[in-house]
């Protein structure tokens, strides 16, 4: 059965709920996509969000961004009811408080990096040019980039230099929830583990909470404080990777413990085969 998340008030174990789902649902047409779903997400972590291909976990994402209309349910984003939100300078502030990593990074072609991340600088704030400049600067530097990469255009860069210029893009004004949907998606093995320790770092150093999109095993086990599977249109289960591990549900038996499965500590196993 799925567990009920938390109310949109509470906090778990000290923890305030920053983002809260309940009841969404979302439908194209005469398609359920999600159906009253529910989810919290906590500040300060890092929430690993997954599902089968199709299940809708972009299009949850969507629906919090307001990218997407939901048919019913409420979306309560630090404290705010996002329906409720009609002053444009109210709905400003909240914007500018959230950062996005679209999948495959979105980086706009006839830009430059520096450009890039300096978009949201643009939409937002109002700076002077030079001051713009240093401030993209600074966060190409904290996602690890180059300064070399500053006026290269995304046809210049690597896979793994787009995922961190998006990144430096999403830090552009300094959010307090980043959401980051599939980060890792087409970076090699090395790729991917290092672009999770960022992720890691700039949480602990920035003080960041996470949501990410992903079906990435390694990043789930390494980086996620919690998952959220998301299967028959709702969320099946919140909880650790060992919360997962010991759910009887044949998909997220199958995600956590089938062939392609991280393969666990002797100690691990002998926990989940006598849950």
């Amino acid at each position: 059965m799925a567990r009920e998340p938390t109310s949109p008030a509470a906090a778990d174990n000290g923890h305030e709920v920053i983002l809260s789902v309940r009841d969404v649902s979302v439908a194209f047409g005469e398609k359920v996509i999600l159906d009253r779903l529910s989810l919290d997400v906590r500040r300060g972590e890092i929430l690993g969000f997954i599902g089968p291909s199709g299940s809708g976990k972009s299009v949850l994402l969507r629906a919090v961004l307001g990218l997407t209309p939901k048919q019913s349910g409420s979306i309560h984003l630090f404290g705010s009811d996002l329906d409720e939100i009609d002053d444009e300078e109210d709905r400003l502030a909240l914007d500018m408080r959230v950062g996005v990593l679209f999948q495959h990074g979105a980086l706009f072609s006839a830009l430059t990096v520096l450009e890039n991340i300096q978009v949201p600088m643009r939409e937002y704030l109002d700076l002077p040019k030079p001051l713009m400049d240093e401030l993209a600067r600074v966060k190409i530097d904290l996602v690890g980039l180059s300064q070399d990469a500053a006026l290269k255009f995304p046809s210049e860069l690597s896979g793994g230099m787009i995922k961190r210029a998006a990144l430096a893009r999403a830090l552009a004004i300094d959010p307090e929830i980043v959401f980051l949907d599939e980060p890792t998606s087409g970076l090699d093995p090395i790729g991917a583990a290092d672009f999770d320790e960022l992720v890691a770092k700039l949480r602990d150093t920035l003080g960041l909470t996470v949501y990410m999109v992903t079906h990435d095993l390694d990043s789930l086990f390494s980086v996620c404080d919690r998952i959220a599977v998301l299967g028959e249109k709702r969320v099946l289960i919140e909880g650790t990777v060992q919360e997962m591990l010991e759910f009887d549900h044949p998909w997220v038996k199958s995600y956590f413990r089938g062939k392609r499965a991280r393969q666990l500590d002797l100690t691990t196993r002998k926990q989940v085969q006598t849950a």
